[in-house]
């Protein structure tokens, strides 16, 4: 039996209440194995997500940041799976002369796709997804799981949605090495908010060696619409064995521009003090620097970019946890320092009844 499994306008006020209640840490699914027979297991719908609020500061500007993302994950049977993810962001702000904050909410289809486990080696999904350019965007983009609260510089670089359909999975080079790959083609181009989409096709590899526990690989897109341009990115994870450090990273260049960050995250429950509270927390410190393109995109910076960022997480207790960072970002346009304090969220319900029918 296969385990169903994912690894990755209103005033602002009813916004923040309901992202403070609410539900992107995608969960698995690991149903009871009954021992009497193989067929006692039985795959449920899986209501996930994550929610937060956070305060940012930016050169000064106040900007209150609520979240809202569901997860459904919806078998059917033993080889498919439905899931999506919608996304509801407000981010608010007080007018320059005083008065209530406010502001817009932004509302996305991250992906809604249907897979179909063909072999332990390979997965098909049809529908809208998640670019697997780079690492970032499919892996690292919940709130819950990533590190640092700002998103690297580099992230819009060819992660944008597809609408098309999609090859991946994975198997043994060797007892030592394992070969992971996605090869996607998107055939849609849609300007519509919340549901944007660009025509490209693309792929990634990745290797990773079990025993030092490092994964490198690399990724490509060619753009098929409008001013057709490749893209090229590297990608590095690695977690040292016997060691509570994750380590990644990610270089990508396009023709709107190019950079990479480097991201330490350390979980302090190796400290001979305060063993309680030192397990539950995390430092964070991430570096990174963004290069003008040939051809500018509004969604990233308008000049070459260095930026430094730490952080700490408390883990309050699982599915809570509290996280704080500073940054200070030096560009031609100015330098300027970015606060950031919040808490996030996540949940995973089953919405049936799990266990030996």
């Amino acid at each position: 039996m296969y385990l169903w499994t994912k690894i990755v306008s209103q005033p602002w006020r009813r916004t923040a209440l309901l992202a403070i209640g609410g539900l992107i840490l995608l969960q698995g699914l690991h149903a009871p194995v009954a021992a009497q027979t193989p067929d006692a297991e039985k795959p449920v719908p899986i209501l996930s997500g994550s929610a937060g609020f956070f305060t940012n500061v930016a050169g000064g500007q106040n900007q209150l940041d609520t979240q809202f993302n569901p997860v459904l994950l919806l078998p059917l049977g033993e080889r498919w799976l439905v899931e999506g993810r919608g996304e509801f962001e407000g981010k608010f702000q007080r007018p320059g002369g005083g008065g209530p904050y406010g502001g817009p909410v932004d509302k996305h289809l991250d992906y809604f796709q249907a897979d179909y486990i063909a072999n332990s080696h390979l997965t098909v999904t049809v529908g809208r997804f998640l670019t697997p350019f780079g690492i970032f965007n499919e892996r690292l983009y919940p709130i819950w799981i990533r590190a640092l609260q700002p998103d690297p510089l580099i992230l819009p670089i060819a992660t944008a949605s597809g609408d098309g359909a999609m090859l991946r999975g994975g198997f043994a080079l060797t007892s030592k090495v394992n070969f992971n790959y996605a090869a996607y083609g998107s055939v849609t181009s849609i300007a519509v908010s919340g549901v944007e989409s660009e025509r490209h096709a693309g792929g990634r590899m990745g290797v990773f060696l079990p025993g030092p526990r490092l994964e490198v690989g690399g990724s490509w897109q060619r753009t098929l619409q409008d001013v057709r341009a490749n893209s090229f990115g590297f990608h590095l994870g690695w977690q040292p064995p016997g060691i509570p450090l994750n380590l990644r990273s990610e270089y990508a260049r396009s023709i709107t521009g190019s950079g990479y960050w480097i991201e330490g995250a350390y979980r302090l429950s190796q400290a001979p003090f305060w063993t309680r509270t030192m397990r539950r927390t995390e430092v964070v410190a991430r570096a990174q620097q963004f290069f003008n393109g040939a051809l500018p995109s509004p969604d990233l910076p308008a000049e070459n970019a260095r930026e430094a960022d730490f952080g700490i997480n408390y883990f309050l207790h699982d599915g809570l946890k509290g996280a704080a960072s500073y940054g200070r970002q030096f560009s031609s346009a100015g330098n300027f320092n970015l606060w950031t304090v919040g808490i996030a969220y996540r949940f995973l319900i089953p919405l049936g009844h799990v266990g030996t029918p």
